[in-house]
């Protein structure tokens, strides 16, 4: 399926195992990639169909972020190198374990194809990637660590902030050129309370509330370098005044900022032709920022696709447009109510992955984070 707007092209194919939805524009072409393992693949075989994947489109990765044990991961990153060289891209994996069973929930990376890229490094670790699509240049983070996983929660996810805040430095970017975060906390229910003080302190010192703040998840997942905490990023700076960032609210929903959570419920990109939205991690949150519907998975994922059909509505999109999306379940078992629903409801398929993880409130079963794409003109 294709959409076209002037000399934008929007290209989705989806395939067993693989969502890939291709936006083309000024000469380059960006392709966002989710890819699930069929039933029976090996996980070396799942990795050396993404790399087969790259190579057929000739895509280099900007950013690549895998869902699964922490086990797997050796043998992941022997496939990855084996049939794509060095892994020159930040590669972020996160424990979280399929809710089908096996030990791959899948992989999701965003690929550039006809533009040059640069890599940036914290030390020895690569963590990020640029490119400038001639309208404004773009930094996509990944893997992000703090410097001493022995220190206390609070202090890594500090260490975590000024580490992002390093990234940035080196491409010439502040923390107020963010346009949207990853978070992913081990042991997420133990010390969310104190984690968010951490955040709200250093946005504040770097005065991001007087702008925009980021989209952003927060989740639980352990990470492979037994750091307490783990992100990845994306931030933009405008070449000229023909692309906009700005916050976009829920409908249904007070700002997260209300209850002491700084993030932007959803950020939209606006470049000639183009929209992207980023939708923050979203879960079963009442408009006065209580947790609705304690226990009953079915109503939890009722309220929050409503809110983010809401968010979606708001800048003329609809689930046909998502480029990507990760569901959380707390419980495995609880996954088939996300497929209820969008059958309930009419809507189809659209790339997303389900995993096991905590939720930021014991009580919640799940969220989900969605981006969009839209080539369309505003209506």
């Amino acid at each position: 399926m294709e959409n076209r707007s002037s000399d934008v092209a929007l290209c989705r194919e989806m395939l067993p195992g693989l969502d890939l939805v291709t936006l083309s524009r000024q000469g380059l072409s960006e392709l966002f990639i989710t890819c699930r393992p069929h039933p029976g693949e090996t996980v070396a075989a799942l990795f050396q169909r993404f790399a087969h994947l790259l190579k057929e489109r000739e895509a280099r990765v900007l950013k690549q972020t895998v869902f699964g044990a922490r086990a797997a991961h050796p043998a992941a990153l022997a496939a990855l190198t084996d049939a794509c060289g060095a892994i020159e891209w930040p590669l972020t994996w996160i424990e979280g374990l399929p809710c089908a069973g096996g030990e791959i929930a899948g992989i999701q990376a965003h690929a550039l194809v006809g533009a040059p890229i640069e890599t940036l490094h914290l030390g020895e670790h690569v963590v990020g990637r640029l490119f400038d699509d001639g309208l404004a240049r773009y930094c996509i983070l990944g893997n992000l660590l703090p410097l001493d996983a022995r220190a206390s929660e609070p202090d890594q996810a500090r260490q975590l902030f000024e580490s992002l805040e390093a990234a940035l430095g080196g491409a010439g970017m502040q923390c107020s050129d963010l346009a949207r975060t990853w978070l992913f906390l081990d042991r997420i229910l133990d010390w969310y309370g104190e984690f968010n003080p951490v955040r709200t302190q250093f946005f504040a010192e770097r005065r991001l509330f007087d702008g925009l703040v980021p989209a952003s998840t927060g989740i639980g997942g352990a990470n492979t370098a037994g750091a307490a905490i783990t992100a990845e990023a994306i931030a933009l700076q405008p070449s000229n005044g023909q692309v906009s960032v700005l916050e976009v609210p829920s409908p249904l929903q007070c700002p997260a900022r209300a209850y002491g959570s700084a993030f932007s419920r959803a950020v939209v990109i606006s470049s000639p032709g183009v929209r992207r939205l980023l939708i923050s991690g979203t879960a079963s949150i009442e408009p006065g920022g209580k947790s609705a519907h304690d226990g009953d998975v079915a109503a939890q994922v009722d309220l929050t696709m409503r809110v983010v059909a809401g968010i979606l509505a708001s800048c003329d999109m609809g689930f046909a447009d998502i480029t990507r999306a990760v569901a959380y379940f707390k419980r495995a078992e609880d996954a088939p109510a996300l497929a209820r629903y969008c059958t309930a409801h009419g809507i189809a398929g659209f790339p997303v992955i389900l995993a096991q993880d905590d939720i930021c409130r014991d009580e919640l079963l799940f969220e989900i984070e969605v981006d969009a794409i839209t080539a369309r003109p505003p209506a």
